[in-house]
């Protein structure tokens, strides 16, 4: 798996987060390797996350991301950023909430992006969007503590 490509704007490192501020983008290669050992690793034996075959017969066109993968990755996509803006890599996060869409199949390219929603009483509620070619594979908020 890639490590997060952001870039970090000087003027914002170290920066209070705000309100409209953005996230820059993370461009994830998904490749069946990245399919089959997170959904391993999750201990989600589910057969369509490592069958082809199988998950053809079931009227996918092939194995897929599983949603413990999808809510680890928009965890790390968040995380990477604050640690690359702060310098800090202990983020507290105080819940994440996603509705998965669009699957993600091997060989598409998963594109995270994201804003800072609002920022109140300590708390940032930042947005999230991965997209792949058929659509947005997942949305959702990352609430994390401010310091």
């Amino acid at each position: 798996m890639t490590t997060p490509t952001t870039s970090t704007n000087p003027s914002t490192t170290g920066a209070p987060l705000a309100a409209g501020d953005t996230i820059p983008a993370w461009v994830l290669p998904i490749t069946p390797t990245l399919v089959v050992s997170t959904a391993i690793s999750t201990r989600d034996f589910q057969d369509v996350h490592h069958d082809r075959d199988i998950a053809q017969a079931a009227g996918s066109k092939d194995i897929f991301v599983n949603i413990l993968t999808s809510t680890a990755l928009v965890e790390r996509y968040v995380t990477e950023w604050l640690h690359e803006r702060t310098g800090d890599w202990d983020t507290d996060v105080r819940g994440i909430a996603i509705r998965l869409g669009a699957p993600a199949y091997p060989y598409d390219t998963l594109t995270f992006t994201g804003s800072v929603a609002s920022v109140e009483d300590g708390v940032a509620t930042l947005q999230v969007t991965g997209a792949v070619p058929l659509g947005d594979h997942v949305t959702g908020t990352v609430k994390v503590a401010v310091r």
